[in-house]
């Protein structure tokens, strides 16, 4: 007797839609549009139809909020008006642009792929799916988003809101990130999504999820959907999506020096290979083991063993001979997985050539480099 496939916990074959039953009948359609015609936030990414900028705005708000993306936005386009300036541009400038939203790579590969649709699309961002998934830094989300809102192509999407959206609609009890969930949850994307304006109805998808159906304590009492809704017809819409696995949060603690030569402050810029990977940065030394456990760095006695070490370090890497160390300000700051403590300390210097990746400046051309976020804020309060 041939084995049974087993279905996603909390999904029977009877909870996949139809065309007649189910999440993807007509009605549903219908409703989730109507509320969305009423409801919807005017945000500038959905005034337009042009490619670029949604796509520009898709990339944005990969883990980043609505609330932070709009003013980096509308600075980006403002900067950054088409394909062709995006690929002239210098990563340095890219980079500037994008700080203070966090996971940097997003706007190297975009940079990336603005030179790529220059030198082999023309100049003109694809149109056809396939072509779109292409690009670097583009997965099947972002490549649907795209085709979807800017061509108004019938493809499907599953992100953060509406994958919330849909386990609820499914009653799905897995993690959303297991095979199985994102089985169902592609399956039930692919059914939902009309032929006629898919764009629509796809950010009414999104709209519901973030403004109704939220991670916690949802407004079912205000949902469209409600009446589709397994979970909440089982008590669930508080317990679904399963809660994923918290990350284990490791404590750090790093040492940065901002030395001055003559008014110059010396900065290197972060390799391909090391976080922020092409910002600048003020010098990092080694932190002891002890002092890692302990979360502070004391150099108060210019004489000290740890001053001796910082002084050689600093010699043997930048050909840089301090004079003086003296704590200065302690920053403390998250990363990914990484919640790190940095102490910074101040050292004079005489002004000497030094090898990249690393160069000295005053504090005014800071103000146009791509600073690494402890760093923009040491720059601030050395001003």
């Amino acid at each position: 007797m041939p084995i049974a496939k087993s279905q996603p916990h909390g999904v029977s074959r009877k909870s996949f839609p139809t065309k007649e039953t189910g999440p993807s009948n007509p009605q549903l359609r219908r409703r989730l549009r109507a509320w969305y015609r009423r409801n919807a936030r005017d945000l500038p990414w959905r005034r337009t139809a042009d490619p670029y900028a949604i796509w520009i705005s898709e990339i944005m708000l990969q883990q980043t909020t609505v609330a932070a993306v709009i003013p980096y936005y509308q600075r980006f386009l403002a900067k950054f008006p088409d394909i062709q300036s995006l690929a002239a541009a210098d990563q340095q400038q890219v980079l500037r642009l994008w700080e203070g939203l966090g996971y940097y790579r997003r706007a190297r590969q975009l940079h990336t792929a603005a030179q790529v649709i220059a030198s082999q699309h023309g100049g003109e961002f694809p149109s056809e799916f396939d072509k779109i998934l292409t690009l670097p830094g583009i997965g099947r989300y972002t490549a649907g988003a795209i085709a979807s809102f800017a061509y108004d192509q019938r493809q499907p999407i599953v992100e953060a809101n509406t994958a919330r959206l849909y386990a609820r609609l499914l009653a799905l009890k897995l993690p959303l990130t297991s095979s199985a969930a994102q089985e169902a949850l592609w399956g039930l994307a692919q059914a939902i999504v009309p032929a006629r304006k898919p764009g629509e109805f796809n950010q009414a998808l999104i709209e519901l999820g973030a403004t109704i159906c939220t991670p916690r304590d949802p407004q079912c009492e205000q949902c469209p959907l409600i009446a589709d809704c397994q979970a909440h017809r089982r008590g669930w819409q508080n317990k679904i999506p399963v809660p994923a696995k918290k990350p284990v949060i490791e404590d750090v603690t790093e040492t940065a020096v901002a030395i001055c030569a003559n008014g110059r402050w010396l900065l290197i810029q972060r390799a391909a290979d090391e976080r922020w990977a092409g910002m600048w940065d003020f010098p990092r030394v080694k932190t002891p083991s002890h002092e890692q456990q302990q979360g502070n760095v004391l150099v108060a006695d210019s004489q000290s063993h740890r001053a001796a070490d910082i002084r050689t370090e600093l010699h043997q890497r930048l050909g840089v001979t301090v004079r003086s160390l003296d704590e200065f300000v302690t920053i403390r700051h998250t990363v990914t997985r990484f919640r790190i403590t940095l102490n910074c300390l101040q050292a004079e210097a005489r002004l000497r050539q030094v090898a990249h990746p690393a160069r000295w400046f005053d504090l005014p051309e800071m103000v146009d480099l791509p600073l690494t976020t402890p760093a923009r804020r040491i720059a601030k309060k050395l001003a």
